[in-house]
């Protein structure tokens, strides 16, 4: 069980403008399998281009926030979820005046 009021920072390399806080997983619970993040992006917050070994999805909770990937850039808003598979180059940018919360699950 982890309590958000709880959840503890951590540094997300690449990002900026933004605060990640690990809620399953990697040391924070016994799961073992994934963990699940959450991310809050500030206006101009986001991550630089970049891949990962493993894929993630994201689920936005508040605001809109873009994926870019070699296939373009997608908004992806309140409730709307996106895969990022492995190996993948993205960069993410909240472009808009709002702050932007966010899901992100990864395998381990």
């Amino acid at each position: 069980m982890t309590r958000f009021d709880d959840a503890k920072a951590y540094d997300a390399k690449g990002h900026f403008g933004m605060t990640a806080m690990r809620l399953q997983g990697q040391g924070v619970t016994g799961l073992e399998d994934y963990w699940v993040g959450f991310s809050t992006f500030l206006p101009g917050g986001g991550a630089d281009k970049a891949a990962a070994p493993t894929g993630k999805v994201y689920v936005v909770l508040e605001g809109e926030i873009t994926v870019t990937t070699a296939e373009g850039d997608t908004v992806i808003g309140k409730y709307d979820s996106c895969y990022i598979p492995p190996n993948t180059e993205r960069s993410i940018i909240n472009a808009t005046n709002h702050a932007v919360q966010m899901l992100v699950i990864s395998p381990n």
